[in-house]
């Protein structure tokens, strides 16, 4: 039999059939169920694109309130759970206390038959409105500070920045962090993603299936990207220092963070829609050095390496923008991950339909016929 050929990270082979999103790398296309990215990030908000991840078509007005309000349900964490937060180490990482609480929320979450579309929906309202605040009440507790409760009058983006600072947040800090959400939500299948339909095909539940994911975005291949952008921008003292930035990284083939993607061969569609909205938030609120050296960065790194294409992409931006919005450079990941959840969900969703475990095959590299040496005798 001949030896099946080895695709390194199964690089371009589907792994599912899927109508949640559609990249084009070529054109820079992103849509999600047929809306192109553009518009959703101008028109929709996090809790609309949400639901449309999950359930496939925008929502009536009764619809989208009728989500909101399960959101706004889901987001309240009991003692016990909060208990279970305010033990875990302070010096740990964000994405490390966001996995184990998720593995600790299912626990605290009845036995249910998820096998049930029903029972499935219930899980994802829980899963998606209790994300935020799980990242929230890490983050006050690690910093020595008491829990904010979520506000019922705000969305999704707002209540989270409420639940950090115990401010009511500038709407335009607010909404940019919902644009930001909106356009981490989905990116077909990536490593979490995937790894969230492999856990879900064996029929674990949610929560385990969303811990997962969240596992997988840790590693620094996948999430974590926006927060090296910011440390290599704090590492550069001015604008004038950017082309010598640039020059010692190519001389030394370092990476420079934020440019160039796996898919995209021109500039990441989210990046020009974040790079807008950081342009409002920096006009509005102050320039900083920080913003000043990302400008200028962009500039030089496109002169020399743009016909290659190597464009910024949507990590480039989102570090500088969190900053600006008061956020942890270590939770800049754990907010990728509240948003990837509704993709994440909707993926598992979708699994659920007609699922089957996933169990590829391997190429044996090994060898055969070995006889057994006793102990004695090696």
């Amino acid at each position: 039999m001949a030896t099946p050929e080895l695709v390194p990270g199964l690089a371009g082979i589907p792994a599912a059939e899927s109508s949640i999103s559609y990249i084009d790398g070529q054109k820079g296309l992103l849509a999600y169920r047929g809306y192109s990215i553009e518009e959703l990030a101008e028109k929709s908000n996090f809790e609309e694109v949400s639901r449309l991840l999950v359930h496939g078509e925008l929502p009536t007005p009764e619809e989208h309130e009728r989500f909101s309000a399960l959101l706004r349900e889901n987001r309240g964490l009991s003692e016990r759970m909060l208990d279970v937060i305010r033990a875990l180490p302070g010096n740990g990482h964000p994405m490390d206390a966001l996995q184990a609480s998720m593995a600790a929320l299912g626990m605290f979450s009845r036995a249910r038959d998820y096998r049930d579309p029903a029972q499935r929906d219930e899980a994802i309202v829980r899963i998606i409105g209790a994300m935020p605040v799980l990242v929230a009440a890490f983050e006050r507790f690690r910093s020595g500070e008491d829990f904010i409760p979520p506000d019922p009058s705000l969305d999704t983006a707002a209540n989270f920045l409420w639940m950090l600072t115990g401010e009511k947040p500038d709407p335009l800090a607010a909404r940019v962090l919902d644009v930001a959400l909106i356009l981490h939500a989905d990116h077909t299948m990536n490593a979490s993603t995937f790894t969230a339909r492999v856990v879900g095909s064996t029929e674990a539940d949610p929560f385990t299936v969303v811990a997962s994911a969240v596992g997988s975005l840790t590693g620094p291949l996948h999430g974590g990207a926006n927060e090296r952008v910011l440390r290599d921008l704090e590492t550069v003292s001015g604008v004038e220092e950017v082309p010598d930035f640039v020059e010692g990284r190519l001389a030394t083939k370092g990476k420079l963070m934020g440019f160039g993607h796996r898919v995209y061969k021109v500039k990441d569609p989210r990046a020009v829609i974040l790079q807008g909205l950081a342009r409002e938030l920096f006009e509005k609120l102050g320039r900083t050095p920080l913003y000043d050296v990302a400008v200028r960065l962009e500039e030089e790194v496109v002169s020399r390496l743009g016909h290659k294409g190597i464009h910024p992409n949507v990590d480039f931006y989102s570090g500088f923008v969190y900053s600006k919005l008061g956020i942890p450079v270590d939770d800049f990941t754990p907010i990728f991950a509240i948003a990837r959840t509704s993709g994440w969900l909707a993926h598992w969703r979708e699994q659920m339909q007609d699922n089957r475990i996933f169990r590829p095959g391997q190429v044996y590299s090994g060898e055969h016929g070995r006889s057994y040496v006793p102990i004695d005798q090696r």
